[in-house]
């Protein structure tokens, strides 16, 4: 279960003021659901999941949590640019106490990258580097996946391998998820978090969520 404490976020704006993702959430989110963030654009969906991640920090309050909670799948800002994709690979292994030699080779016969697999990560395209951010998401096998448009990782071949792999994790995992897409969501969850306005709530069924979203947008 990942629990907010009284969480608060806000990003000072260029023009003067704050903008506020947050105004102080406690919430509890079950560990038994797949849980749809959705909101107008700018209303914080990214930096929800970066702030349970772990990779963004609160303003104040905290967010507890049981199990392992991967990245954001598809950030790269973990990796270390002066080093290989093999190199990465085996130290988020030895982070996570994966046998270091059956992830390298998950993760590389994953990932196609070919011969840059061993090239510095610096040296990496954009989509580079989310192939081997996916393919070590995946490898890492944790509790729960953040999930921030998944399907826009690599050509059409790529995205559909990412899907299946991902979709076998599905019924022993927890979910939480950003994506622009309906059908997506739909796919792949069965409840929702409605970010508006520095609220969030929370709807365990996934339609009722989206039709509050709808409403906002209308």
């Amino acid at each position: 279960m990942i629990e907010f404490h009284a969480v608060r976020k806000s990003f000072r704006l260029p023009g003067g003021g704050r903008k506020h993702i947050l105004r102080g959430l406690t919430l509890s989110l079950p560990s038994d659901r797949r849980i749809a963030v959705i909101g107008r654009n700018g209303a914080g969906k990214s930096t929800l999941l970066r702030m349970i991640a772990g990779t963004q920090s609160t303003d104040s309050g905290k967010i507890t949590h049981k199990g392992r909670i991967s990245w954001p799948m598809g950030f790269s800002g973990g990796f270390h640019g002066s080093l290989t994709g093999r190199q990465n690979t085996r130290f988020v292994a030895r982070i996570y106490g994966a046998n270091t030699d059956r992830m390298v080779e998950d993760v590389q016969r994953f990932c196609e990258l070919g011969p840059y697999f061993d090239a510095r990560f610096e040296t990496y395209s954009s989509g580079m580097k989310s192939r081997l951010a996916l393919g070590v998401s995946l490898a890492a096998d944790f509790d729960c996946y953040l999930v921030d448009e998944i399907t826009a990782v690599g050509d059409a071949a790529f995205r559909r391998k990412a899907r299946e792999a991902f979709e076998e994790r599905l019924g022993r995992v927890q979910v939480i998820m950003v994506s622009h897409s309906e059908a997506t969501l739909k796919d792949y969850c069965n409840s929702a978090l409605l970010l508006h306005a520095g609220n969030a709530v929370y709807y365990d069924d996934l339609e009722d969520g989206l039709k509050a979203y709808r409403k906002l947008s209308a």
